[in-house]
């Protein structure tokens, strides 16, 4: 991996461990065990070190999501709710999840990083959209960022309450599927 790699892995441990207010020059360099000069070659300011931290993240969440596209529409609808629970569970904690979130936060208030923000948004609701689709939900591309907003809803609840499991959301789903499904 190379030294700019370890940076911006470096960065986004860091954010998920202590938030974004614990990225100085400082702290990075010395969690990505690397020089200040090399980090301040790579990365001239905290906003260049920031916006290649979420692209890099959107970019690597982007391409799991994509693996998981696949696997969805092949599956029968009444196993689609577990398998969401189970995807969900292989991220549910850590410092990634919460890195997520919080470069979301600061995207909000740095234009500069909303674009990269904004594509991670669009991949889960392709994502929604896809296995909404797949699952015979009319309208599913209306329907999928209501499917987001509960997935992220959920995992701001685990990290509030220390819940490491992701438990409860396949429930979740399918009620939120019942109602999306036409009436008779």
């Amino acid at each position: 991996m190379s030294a700019r790699d370890e940076i911006v892995q470096a960065t986004l441990r860091l954010i998920g461990e202590q938030g974004i207010g614990a990225v100085t020059n400082r702290a990075v360099a010395r969690a990505a065990g690397v020089s200040l000069g090399s980090l301040t070659y790579h990365f001239p300011s905290q906003e260049d070190l920031l916006r290649e931290a979420l692209h890099t993240f959107v970019e690597n969440e982007i391409a799991r999501i994509t693996a998981h596209v696949a696997a969805f529409t092949a599956m029968s609808p009444a196993d689609v709710p577990a398998e969401v629970e189970k995807a969900v569970a292989a991220f549910a904690h850590g410092p990634e999840q919460i890195a997520n979130l919080e470069l979301h936060l600061h995207a909000a208030r740095d234009p500069s990083l909303r674009e990269t923000s904004t594509r991670s948004v669009e991949a889960y609701d392709n994502l929604a959209t896809t296995i909404l689709t797949a699952l015979g939900i009319p309208d599913a591309e209306r329907h999928a960022p209501a499917v987001v907003a509960l997935l992220y809803g959920l995992a701001v609840r685990r990290l509030a309450t220390g819940d490491t499991t992701a438990t409860g959301t396949a429930d979740a789903f399918r009620l939120l599927l019942q109602g999306a499904l036409p009436r008779p």
